[in-house]
């Protein structure tokens, strides 16, 4: 999860006269530097120049003077250099001083992406919490435990990603806003973090993925209605998805990927009208992809249902949703045919480039989401481009019938995977109007009849698989077609190259 934030309240102001900063910090500054390895970053951290204020990846309110913002994050270049064209982008290390305590106004702190080797956060360090409002140590190699973060007074951004942080789920104050602890080493249960609360939670953001958590996820959300993005997926938990998630009407993104959750998805979640995402792939979940999903959450972008235990038809009510962009329900156990209604889903018809990136509101600014996604037969990770992916993939399932001419109209799908099914007929004879397709997989079928022409047509094509069908014919000669090795046709009973001359 990344975030974009609006809380750089008391940054420096072009025009405006500055006041010098205050002697005190600029003692404390100097001693933080002196603990820290930082080849030339902080080359104009010095006594003699007595306005700290003017020193590289520090911000000062600009009545006060006081020191409110620290920019120490090894990918702050862009930043730092408005200020000063001494920037280096080499890592700072060394050791955190108790100093930064003296900096009473400080309310921004990024340490992020440094190499600062296997630390254990010392106790003082989390005393910082009681006042900033943003805090990023995400991206190195941090030890230890996380302890209570209780006494936080101001709406606080709490990002502590990418270390090595054992034990079990820090309580929060209700003040926290955004957290993020994923891809540590973080064990146990989410009980106690997440029930027994006595007053409404402000958390927005929630980040967990990535950690050794295990257990059920527990039934109490009732008190987390600020939710907007909760991320639990390539843990240990078990059990069903909670009823009580349905009291989260706020959420517009929910990641359990890569669990053990089994059930049903529960019909709780209609109330959770404002979703966008939901991913639940790779997990153990069963009975029918429900009809309401169509009906009531209109504004999903996403759903990844992919390697769990569906069965049944595919809803009809799905072609109700107009904003789809990524429809993955493979690996499953469905049956019937592919609803022709799938023209209706009008975001895969548009070629218009949208915005790379998928995001949501907080009050601290944007979060943008991304989810693997398995492209050209590879499984790739997205962030900044999941915005344009547009894909429909039904592969691996138990479907019937043929594949609906209306599946043509999707103008603007890149990947296509019909593969492992048991559809017949041809291939849809205007499949050449998807120009965009740069993906197309109808492998292992029982498809009939010849290679449509208009495949020629689909210039951004670079993985194709038409293997094991009952394909005729010459493969259209003088295209691109040529290009794909003989795999990409084996089992059928086509000609042509790219296929070996059979021998007379």
């Amino acid at each position: 999860m990344l975030l974009c934030l609006n809380i750089f309240t008391n940054s420096f102001s072009k025009g405006i006269p500055q006041p010098s900063c205050i002697k005190s910090e600029r003692q404390a500054l100097l001693k933080i530097k002196q603990q820290l390895k930082h080849s030339n970053m902080l080359d104009d951290w010095k006594a003699g120049n007595e306005d700290c204020c003017k020193w590289v990846r520090v911000f000062c309110n600009t009545v006060t003077g006081h020191v409110t913002e620290l920019q120490l994050g090894s990918s702050n270049d862009t930043i730092a250099s408005l200020r000063s064209k001494k920037a280096g982008s080499l890592k700072l290390g060394g050791k955190l001083s108790p100093a930064l305590l003296d900096l009473k106004h400080l309310s921004y702190l990024d340490l992020s992406n440094n190499d600062f080797g296997p630390t254990q956060i010392p106790d003082w360090f989390w005393n910082l919490t009681s006042h900033l409002q943003y805090l990023n140590i995400s991206g190195n190699q941090f030890q230890g435990k996380i302890p209570d973060l209780l006494t936080n007074q101001a709406s606080l951004v709490l990002d502590l990603s990418f270390n090595n942080f054992t034990g079990s789920l820090p309580g929060i104050s209700l003040n926290v806003t955004v957290l993020d602890l994923s891809n540590n080493v973080l064990s146990g249960s989410m009980s106690q973090f997440l029930c027994h609360k006595k007053h409404q939670m402000k958390l927005e953001v929630l980040n967990l993925e990535g950690n050794h958590l295990s257990g059920e996820i527990p039934d109490c959300w009732e008190k987390w209605r600020s939710l907007v993005a909760i991320e639990l997926c390539n843990n240990n938990f078990s059990g069903g998805i909670p009823s009580s998630m349905g009291a989260l009407t706020s959420l517009e993104s929910l990641h359990l990927r890569n669990n053990h959750l089994e059930g049903e998805i529960p019909d709780s979640l209609t109330n959770c009208t404002q979703l966008l995402t939901l991913e639940f792939a790779t997990n153990h979940l069963s009975g029918e992809i429900p009809p309401w999903m169509g009906e009531r959450l209109s504004k999903l972008i996403i759903i990844s249902f992919q390697s769990n235990r569906f069965h049944g038809h595919v809803p009809e009510q799905i072609c109700g949703l107009s904003s789809l962009q990524i429809l993955d329900l493979s690996h499953n156990n469905l049956s019937g045919n592919i609803p022709s209604c799938i023209n209706n889903l009008t975001a895969m018809i548009s070629r218009k480039m949208s915005r790379g990136k998928i995001s949501y509101k907080t009050s601290k600014g944007c979060f943008f989401d991304n989810m693997a996604l398995m492209m050209k037969g590879t499984m790739l990770d997205y962030s900044n481009t999941l915005g344009l992916i547009k894909l429909v993939d039904l592969s691996d399932n138990n479907l019937s019938g043929e594949i609906p001419e209306e599946m043509t109209m999707l103008t603007g799908l890149l990947s296509l995977n019909l593969s492992k099914n048991h559809l017949v007929g041809k291939i849809p004879s205007n499949i050449g109007a998807i120009k965009t397709l740069e993906c197309v997989d109808l492998s292992e079928n029982n498809l009939s009849g010849k290679i449509p022409d208009s495949m020629s047509e689909l210039s951004f094509l670079s993985y194709l698989n038409l293997s094991y069908n009952n394909l005729t014919g010459q493969i259209p000669t003088g295209t691109q077609l040529q290009s794909f090795s003989a795999s990409s046709f084996l089992g059928n009973k086509l000609y042509g190259p790219p296929l070996p001359t059979p021998k007379t």
